[in-house]
């Protein structure tokens, strides 16, 4: 099985991916997670090192009371847009490369360890919504990629406010976070296949992810009882 998750900087992804894996160990499944910026992204080292040097973005990650000035998506201009578009090809077909190596991994030890879920921290999704939406040829694109790149079997958008994104994780300013958040939810029109979680409480969002992933395991007719720490879903 492969697992994304998208959403804004600050909307929670990790703490996801966290429940979501030990309910998986609990219910004798093996997530294998991956980092799409790590894993997957190709050329990191380049593409880090050109924002720090032209655009004079700050490194590290922002937290509550030491913000970072990040300048790299939120950056815009006609030849970074066309730049993207070559660079989420490559990430495109990289990702293809990688799930595809996974699978296989996955495969030969299944029947030693078990069902392997393969988690994504990010996908091919967070970097189409930095594109224009409304321009054909950027719309295009995304359609294209769509059929290149593997569907995940639950591609999963953690909706958050804006304003409590950036208290958590303030990196970017927030009438930019508001338009990221519009863009998410225009990527998810367009593909049709993201599971929204809605900014809910912390343990009413994993509540509400894990019991999508139950449907989905009962729907393939692998049904299992999933609990995370002291959660239990019924």
């Amino acid at each position: 099985m492969l697992i994304s998750f998208s959403g804004l900087d600050g909307s929670g992804k990790s703490t996801h991916i966290e429940q979501l894996c030990s309910a998986l160990r609990n219910a004798g499944l093996k997530p294998r997670t991956l980092a799409f910026w790590d894993n997957v992204v190709v050329g990191v080292k380049y593409r880090e090192g050109f924002v720090h040097k032209v655009y004079k973005s700050e490194r590290g990650i922002g937290a509550p009371g030491k913000p970072v000035n990040r300048r790299d998506k939120n950056m815009r201009g006609w030849h970074l847009t066309l730049a993207r578009h070559f660079l989420y090809l490559a990430d495109a077909i990289n990702l293809r490369r990688v799930v595809a190596r996974e699978r296989r991994l996955a495969s030969s030890s299944e029947n030693a360890s078990g069902t392997t879920v393969i988690i994504l921290d990010r996908y091919i999704y967070d970097e189409l919504a930095n594109l224009n939406l409304s321009n054909p040829f950027s719309r295009s694109f995304v359609r294209m990629l769509r059929t290149l790149v593997p569907q995940p079997d639950l591609a999963y958008l953690l909706d958050a406010d804006p304003i409590a994104a950036h208290e958590r994780k303030p990196e970017y300013p927030v009438d930019f976070m508001k338009q990221c958040r519009q863009a998410y939810f225009d990527l998810a029109a367009e593909l049709g296949n993201m599971t929204i979680i809605p900014p809910l409480s912390l343990p009413e969002a994993i509540e509400a992810m894990l019991k999508s992933f139950q449907r989905m395991l009962s729907a393939s007719g692998s049904p299992v009882e999933l609990r995370s720490e002291n959660m239990r879903v019924a």
